[in-house]
């Protein structure tokens, strides 16, 4: 139940912090957005060094390392995806992947599931794709550019879950450290790398921070879950982010939700619920 509630958390973090980051790449370079969203998730990470620990071994920072390249990915392709929009058609697409390839680590690695567990999976990733799904002919179509955006984006988050994952679990907060620090220096390398193409615009400073922050929050909440429960599990409660990015985008920025989002709302909730039962 507590990794079920920790996913939960994590799962409503990103959403918000995926919308946030989002609205500001619509206002500036998507890289201009990622300058202030890495440091400021790094920050956070420093501020709870001291109050959960940090242990530095060869295998924590390694896999801290590995998670890093791909949250810096995850970071400018999500980013890119949703400025790109509509946000409540690819929000989904990228969901669905970031929870297919831990799911399949999850059970490679031994991990089983009970009766509720095996019918409130499917049900979840159902729901995943209907909690944030257009409405048939009538939604935006996304471009053949943004779909491949999202899914690219979709298998850098899934990587960065994965890797976070096989940290030492008495790593404490080591591996989320190095992997924020090795996404802050990626992203300043490739901004500087691309100087000249990145605008004019002022970013969105306090939107971007805030995207960021709430980022490091999330995947504090993933890592605690996952050393507490199952990756199958908790993979899948968390890819229900887009419900938190749909319902802010309808709130800000009067995007419709449809009668099949709250048919995924529903699905959802009694996904959750069977798989609390696990």
């Amino acid at each position: 139940m507590i990794a079920l509630l920790l996913a939960l958390g994590s799962s409503l973090a990103y959403g918000c912090a995926d919308f946030l980051g989002g609205l500001g790449a619509r206002k500036a370079h998507v890289l201009r957005t990622v300058l202030i969203a890495a440091p400021a998730s790094l920050a956070v990470e420093l501020v709870l060094w001291p109050i959960l620990g940090a242990t530095f071994t060869g295998a924590s920072i390694g896999w801290g390392v590995a998670s890093g390249v791909a949250s810096a990915v995850a970071f400018v392709l999500l980013y890119k995806t949703l400025a790109i929009g509509p946000m409540n058609v690819l929000s989904p697409v990228t969901a669905l992947v970031s929870a297919t390839l831990p799911v399949t680590v999850g059970l490679l690695q031994g991990e089983h599931l009970g009766l509720a567990g095996l019918v409130g999976l499917p049900l979840a990733l159902v729901a995943v794709v209907l909690v944030s799904a257009g409405h048939g002919a009538g939604a935006l179509r996304p471009s053949r550019t943004a779909l491949l955006l999202a899914l690219g984006a979709g298998a850098a988050i899934a990587l960065q879950l994965v890797f976070l994952h096989q940290a030492p679990a008495d790593s404490g907060v080591a591996p989320l450290i190095v992997g924020r620090a090795v996404s802050s220096t990626v992203t300043l390398v490739a901004a500087a790398a691309m100087y000249r193409r990145l605008g004019s615009e002022r970013p969105a400073y306090a939107i971007s921070a805030t995207a960021g922050v709430l980022d490091s929050l999330a995947n504090l909440l993933f890592l605690l879950a996952a050393r507490s429960g199952d990756l199958t599990v908790v993979a899948v409660i968390i890819a229900l982010y887009p419900a938190g990015t749909v319902l802010l985008a309808r709130g800000v920025l009067a995007e419709r939700i449809h009668r099949n989002q709250l048919v995924g709302l529903g699905a959802a909730a009694v996904a959750v619920s069977l798989l609390a039962l696990t």
